[in-house]
């Protein structure tokens, strides 16, 4: 049986425990927390749980930062950096490429106005090794060309 992230993030917790690493086991709980959240509320999308509390500790950041508190945007970053270890590896440029290809041949979108309908075959293909604000460019790229 393989192990889920959050057996993962579990076993890594533990470990950060005997390390001593604080700020660590911190970041990890509050990461399994809301893995078992989703669980308990019926969700089973790891990646996508992972994504949004990146984006979360991403904006957090942003907004210590315009705040002037480096300390805890620099915090909130190194939070989010933790959170990319568990998320899988993105899709480079060109397998990006060929999966908004593929999704614009099988959706059958012929211009900007099927957007939507590339977008769902091209976030499925993608699952999760990829942003949507990239797969979004990629497809709008294919299908300006075309409409």
């Amino acid at each position: 049986m393989t192990e889920t992230t959050l057996e993962r993030i579990q076993a890594d917790t533990r470990t950060a425990m005997k390390a001593g690493e604080r700020d660590r086991v911190g970041a990890l709980r509050l990461i399994a927390d809301a893995l078992q959240k989703d669980l308990k509320d019926g969700g089973d999308d790891e990646v996508a749980v992972l994504r949004r509390e990146r984006k979360r500790r991403l904006e957090a950041a942003d907004a210590y930062r315009n705040g002037g508190d480096e300390q805890r945007a620099a915090a909130e970053n190194a939070e989010a950096e933790l959170i990319t270890a568990y998320l899988p590896a993105e899709l480079s440029d060109d397998e990006l490429a060929a999966i908004a290809d593929e999704a614009v041949a099988e959706s059958g979108a012929s211009g900007l106005g099927d957007m939507g309908k590339a977008m769902g075959v091209a976030m499925g293909k993608a699952r999760g090794r990829a942003d949507g604000k990239r797969v979004s460019a990629a497809i709008r790229e294919r299908l300006a060309g075309t409409g």
